[in-house]
């Protein structure tokens, strides 16, 4: 019997991996996306002077500044990196 349990946990396992990526994965890969294009958004709204582009006051800025420096790093990185004309399409075809 204790050799049938980790089995029938497997299996458990595996039913709901599949039902989940039957049901909402799309979903969430969606959401996913659409928050990291809203948060970068809003990084760049608000220390946007570190790109050149000035659009909120300093003041401001520096008040969020705590809460931002940890994601710094990586939207200078999405910010800057290149891009190409496909990727503002979806590759879904469906």
């Amino acid at each position: 019997m204790q050799s049938l349990l980790p089995r029938l946990r497997q299996v458990r396992r595996a039913l709901r991996d599949i039902l989940y990526g039957m049901t909402i994965y799309e979903w969430v890969r969606e959401f996913d996306k659409a928050r990291g294009e809203v948060d970068r958004l809003f990084t760049l709204i608000v220390f946007g002077e570190l790109l050149g582009i000035p659009i909120l006051p300093p003041y401001y800025a520096l008040r969020l500044l705590p809460y931002a420096v940890p994601r710094f790093e990586a939207w200078r990185r999405s910010m800057l990196r290149e891009r190409d004309l496909t990727e503002l399409f979806d590759q879904e075809l469906g």
